[in-house]
């Protein structure tokens, strides 16, 4: 099927990517725009696994505030130069990313940095409730491996669900954002601050408020 400037155009507004980058998704997938996003987006990510391993030590420090006050999140996300620091794509995803915290609270940015001896604490824990559920001996340690996983996946940023797409994890949707921007992207920490946090008081749940917030 022929690519036509017009199939092109339309990619890149899908898309953003070069004319000539749509050019050639078009020809490999025979026209198709759905399967020349795909191929597109299939680069990306590849390219933006080349890119992970590169400095980045500009960005952003965003703050993000939720309920008159009563909860705030300080995170820091850094690119390798000036120039995306400052690109509305970034801020965008910077943005998001603190909103998703508030809503979501990790305790942790990656699985590298939650200890070992934190990880044997809760193994000792899960590994006495699944005993005390009645669960055969021989293979008590293989539900336990899932549990660990499972509870990893809660409280590390990089594993949870994106509060606004939860098809996708936090750790998809910066490389999907390196892919589009070229640069390497790392949530380098971040700090999330409850009002009255360890204080006995009644429970809400700040992570529904949050996310009608974001439904309207």
């Amino acid at each position: 099927m022929e690519v036509t400037a017009s199939m092109v155009k339309e990619l890149r507004e899908k898309t953003g990517a070069g004319m000539m980058d749509c050019k050639r998704a078009l020809a490999e997938a025979d026209g198709d725009m759905e399967r020349a996003m795909e191929v597109l987006r299939e680069r990306g990510l590849a390219s933006a696994a080349k890119k992970t391993g590169r400095v980045a030590a500009e960005g952003l420090v965003e703050a993000y505030i939720h309920g008159g006050g009563r909860i705030g999140v300080l995170v820091e996300v850094n690119c390798e130069t000036d120039f995306v620091a400052k690109n509305e794509d970034f801020r965008q995803l910077v943005r998001d990313i603190a909103m998703h915290i508030a809503a979501s609270n990790p305790l942790y940015v990656r699985r590298d940095e939650v200890s070992s001896e934190f990880i044997e604490k809760e193994r000792e824990i899960l590994r006495a409730q699944t005993l005390n559920e009645g669960k055969p001996e021989n293979i008590v340690d293989k539900i336990v491996d899932g549990r660990i996983e499972k509870y990893l996946k809660e409280i590390c940023l990089l594993d949870q669900p994106f509060v606004k797409d939860p098809d996708k994890t936090v750790e998809m949707l910066v490389r999907e954002k390196i892919a589009q921007i070229g640069e390497n992207i790392s949530i380098r920490r971040f700090t999330r601050f409850v009002v009255g946090e360890g204080i006995e008081k009644k429970e809400s749940n700040f992570a529904e408020e949050v996310m009608s917030q974001v439904r309207v």
